[in-house]
C-alpha cells in the first residue's frame, strides 16, 4: 500500500481522536470516614444552631425601650400649649439632637377635622413652632428643626369622634 504522508494525517487524527489524550493519573476515590460522614448528614432543626447577620446597633429612635422611640405630642382642643407630660419627652429630644452631630427633625402639626382648612392649618402650624421653641430654649440649633403643617389633612384615625379626634391632634417628629 502505497500512502502518501499527507493522506495520513486524516488517519491519525482519527487515532488520536479516538483515543484520547494522555492525562495525569487520578486517586482512587475513597470512601467518606465517620467524622466526614457526620459533617455531611443533614442535622434536624432542632439541632441547627444559627448565628444571626452582626448588623450595627439599633438607634434609640427605632428601639422601643428608649424614650426617643416615641415622636408624637398630643394637645387639647383648639390650643398649643404643650402638656406638662410631655416636657420629658421634649427635652429627651432636644438632648439627642443637640449631642448628635447631622441630625434634624421635622415637627409636623396636625388637628382634628372641627374648623376650617385654613384655621386648622394655621394651628397645626402654631402646635409646630410652640414645640420649635421649647426646643431651641433647650439648646436645639433652630437650623436642626423644620416645621410643617398638615391641619387636618392627615387624621391618624379617620374616624368622627372625641377619641379619634384626640389622636389627629398632634404634633410628630420625623427624623
Amino acid at each position: 500500500m502505497n500512502l502518501r504522508p499527507i493522506a495520513l494525517l486524516p488517519l491519525l487524527a482519527a487515532i488520536l481522536l479516538l483515543t484520547g489524550c494522555p492525562t495525569a493519573p487520578t486517586q482512587p476515590e475513597r470512601a467518606p470516614s465517620g467524622s466526614e460522614l457526620d459533617a455531611l448528614t443533614p442535622r434536624s432543626s432542632a439541632e441547627v444552631t444559627t448565628t444571626p447577620l452582626p448588623s450595627g446597633p439599633l438607634s434609640p429612635l427605632d428601639d422601643p425601650s428608649s424614650p426617643l422611640y416615641r415622636k408624637v405630642v398630643y394637645f387639647d382642643y383648639d390650643t398649643a400649649e404643650i402638656q406638662p407630660e410631655y416636657i420629658d419627652l421634649l427635652r429627651t429630644h432636644a438632648a439627642y439632637l443637640y449631642q448628635t452631630p447631622g441630625a434634624s427633625v421635622t415637627l409636623e402639626g396636625h388637628t382634628d377635622e372641627r374648623g376650617t382648612r385654613d384655621y386648622n392649618l394655621a394651628l397645626g402650624e402654631r402646635r409646630a413652632e410652640a414645640v420649635k421653641r421649647f426646643m431651641v430654649a433647650e439648646g436645639v440649633p433652630a437650623d436642626k428643626l423644620t416645621t410643617l403643617s398638615y391641619g387636618e389633612e392627615r387624621p391618624a384615625d379617620p374616624a368622627h369622634g372625641e377619641n379619634a379626634w384626640a389622636q389627629n391632634r398632634r404634633v410628630e417628629l420625623v427624623y
